[in-house]
């Protein structure tokens, strides 16, 4: 596994963070990608010594703003008409409430924005929402500036909220991991830190604990919790030999359990590694808002220069009015309303946020996603495919029919036979037979002279009896006349002779997983065309299986090499026509299958809760043994991917609209401060959508 280094083919480039566990909280954030229309994101974090707004100042701000602009409709001439200079005092009083306003919100931009360009850094957000305010003010327009400080920092705050909201849901997995563990030495027990224990300590957890490290139960009973990091709200029973997962609550008795890794190597510190630092590659749609926030911004900023000045200098030349108020005034109010409307902070924050979110919504499923890449791949998919044994099946094999045929034996009789011929055998199915058959009399079985015959079976002599237990290559080479087992072809079928008599047959099966079935439902009413099984087992058996669960594609009798022969098939089909229609999903163990899910668009992994190998070789991993948590997983994926494209296109059109009413002198100020500020606060509202619980 350890050369398998995630060189997948899926195009990626270079691994990132995810943008929305970037920031540092406040106003001295960094956003990485940021709303930053290319650099930082509003106020120069790195620079200046601006300082975070509070909400009381906000209100106060706001509060001034409302006074002086009823004051300033209030006819208070008509009121006081016999007052000296009761016009310039009323236009006074208005101005120094709005300058009051303006200087607790819009200061530190303009000091943030001067900062800035003398750090060489023009086209930032601060820049533009200076210039902007700057100019309305030269115009005249005190309460528009004003109005449109105030209605920046407002969504500056809700900026700030969803960044907490993300980081909150990573904290609330974080704040799983228990902060001490009880170590047992000896006779008496001690609290530590959970990394100070060793591997193979024993700890002690009491009914409501979390458990704090990995480990195996050796004393105790009791009801596990797992929630948390599976999604299952089901209780897990555990007894002595039961795995059990750093992160689960023990909910009834006392457990005492050997631990298995370190506190940093448990199941919980791994979720929290692969969810806060999602390594990943950025998708087609964050690329997109990347270049298009560097190159939009600018273009916008000299756009707006230009309808400020060659329309007016258009109309000097033609008219020969070159006056200010009636001439350059209205193109310039125009040129500060396209400046107003120009940052796309609404799609450089919601976008990134809309996926963090969609991979924190995934993770409290026990679904985890390391990045927003292998987000879109599931949410496009059209084609996915599974291994058949421990992804659709249990991967433990039982005895499932037992066809005694010779009327001198029962079937209880005949199952002994085969187990005491097999008594001694590793084979797996050796294991099988002996889990079916549990009796006194195997302690006193006499097992002689026993042969495995290679790829056939066992002879063996059993209290003196000649007996055959193996395949029909072995009952032929004993020349033994046997029944094919025509009812059950889903399994392996074991013939048993004795005496050189044909006695009958036991067919030993591997279970199919509870919701395998409805897994295949599900995604064929989600809209996932294609739905294919691949195994290592026989054809036979591989479309019994196939049949019980309504998969229409199985292939069966193949090896590592031919399922990936297989995948490559099935890629190009997705091919034809020259456009690729949606993506490939392969889920198999994560160990043996590592090359197909590496050449699939999206790898996932099924009950990888323990597995290093896995977690290293898979791109999407499944906490628990469900495979219906695939469609669960496409459906949160379907539900990030249409956010994410609402607010795309919803942003590009409002602002496209409101820049063309704003050149052709349609709009107002304040339409253009709801083109950036309201749609940024509506983009990322939307965003957090996906942060909500599911109840």
């Amino acid at each position: 596994m350890s050369e398998h280094e995630h060189n997948h083919e899926h195009e990626h480039e270079e691994h990132d963070h995810c943008e929305c566990h970037g920031h540092e909280h406040g106003h001295h954030h960094h956003h990485e990608e940021g709303c930053s229309c290319g650099h930082e994101h509003g106020h120069s974090h790195e620079h200046g010594e601006e300082k975070e707004l509070t909400v009381k100042q906000l209100i106060f701000a706001a509060v001034m703003f409302v006074l002086g602009l009823v004051i300033e409709h209030l006819p208070v001439e008509n009121w006081l008409p016999d007052v000296a200079k009761i016009d310039l005092i009323h236009e006074a009083v208005c101005m120094v409430l709005y300058f009051v306003a303006f200087m607790i919100t819009g200061k530190d931009i303009v000091i943030g924005a001067v900062s800035n360009l003398i750090h060489g850094e023009l086209m930032d957000e601060s820049f533009l929402m200076s210039v902007a305010a700057i100019g309305a003010i030269l115009l005249g327009e005190y309460e528009e500036a004003v109005a449109f400080m105030i209605l920046y920092q407002v969504g500056e705050k809700f900026e700030d909220y969803a960044v907490d909201k993300s980081r909150d849901s990573i904290e609330e997995i974080a704040k799983l991991r228990p902060d001490h563990a009880t170590v047992k030495v000896g006779t008496e027990t001690r609290e530590v830190d959970p990394e100070e224990v060793e591997t193979d300590s024993v700890i002690i957890v009491k009914p409501g604990d979390r458990i704090p490290i990995d480990g195996i139960v050796v004393d105790g009973d009791s009801f596990v919790d797992t929630s948390a990091l599976t999604g299952e709200s089901i209780p897990q029973h555990v007894r002595v030999g039961s795995e059990v997962l750093s992160g689960s609550i023990n909910k009834q008795g006392v457990l005492e359990i050997r631990t298995t890794r370190h506190a940093g190597d448990s199941a919980l510190s791994r979720i929290l590694n692969l969810v806060e630092n999602a390594t990943e590659n950025k998708t087609k749609s964050e690329q997109f808002v990347t270049r298009f926030a560097r190159v939009y911004t600018p273009i916008v900023v000299y756009s707006a220069l230009a309808l400020a000045i060659i329309p007016s200098v258009v109309i000097g030349f033609t008219t020969g009015n070159w006056a200010w108020q009636e001439t350059w005034s209205t193109w310039v109010y125009r040129a500060l309303m396209f400046l107003v409307v120009s940052c796309p902070c609404a799609l450089v924050i919601s976008i990134p946020l809309s996926f963090c979110g969609g991979i924190t919504a995934a993770a409290r499923q026990g679904i985890l996603i390391k990045g927003s890449v292998y987000l879109e791949a599931l949410g496009r998919t059209k084609t996915a495919v599974f291994d058949k044994t421990g992804t659709l099946t249990k991967g433990n094999f039982v005895v499932t029919h037992i066809h005694a045929t010779d009327e001198a034996i029962t079937e209880t009789e005949l199952l002994a036979l085969a187990t005491h011929t097999e008594m001694f055998s590793t084979h797996p199915i050796s294991a099988s037979l002996k889990a079916a058959h549990h009796d006194k009399c195997c302690d006193n079985v006499k097992l002689e002279n026993v042969e495995e015959i290679a790829g056939k079976g066992i002879k063996a002599l059993v209290n003196g009896k000649e007996v055959l237990a193996g395949n029909t290559k072995l009952m032929e080479q004993f020349g033994i006349a046997y029944n094919e087992c025509s009812e059950h072809q889903d399994g392996t079928v074991i013939h048993v002779a004795s005496e050189g008599k044909y006695s009958g047959h036991i067919v030993i099966s591997d279970e199919i997983k509870d919701d395998s079935a409805q897994t295949v439902e599900g995604l064929h009413k989600i809209g996932v065309e294609n739905v294919v099984m691949l195994t290592g087992d026989n054809e036979r058996a591989a479309h019994t299986v196939a049949a019980k669960l309504g998969l229409k594609k199985a292939f069966g009798q193949l090896l590592s090499a031919d399922k990936l022969a297989k995948v490559e098939e099935l890629l190009a089909d997705l091919q034809k026509g020259g456009k690729k229609r949606g993506t490939l999903i392969f889920a198999g163990d994560g160990i043996n299958d590592a090359p197909v899910l590496a050449r699939a668009d999206a790898g996932i992994a099924m009950g990888s809760m323990g597995s290093d190998a896995a977690i290293e070789a898979a791109d999407i991993i499944i906490m628990e043994d469900k495979p219906s948590k695939i469609v669960d997983g496409i459906k949160i994926s379907r539900r990030t991917l249409r956010i994410v494209y609402e607010n795309l296109y919803g942003a590009l059109g409002i602002k496209g609209t409101i820049l063309l009413l704003s050149a052709l002198g349609i709009s107002n100020m304040w339409i253009a401060v709801f083109g950036d500020v309201g749609v940024t606060i509506l983009a990322v509202l939307n965003s957090l959508r996906l942060l909500k619980k599911s109840k």
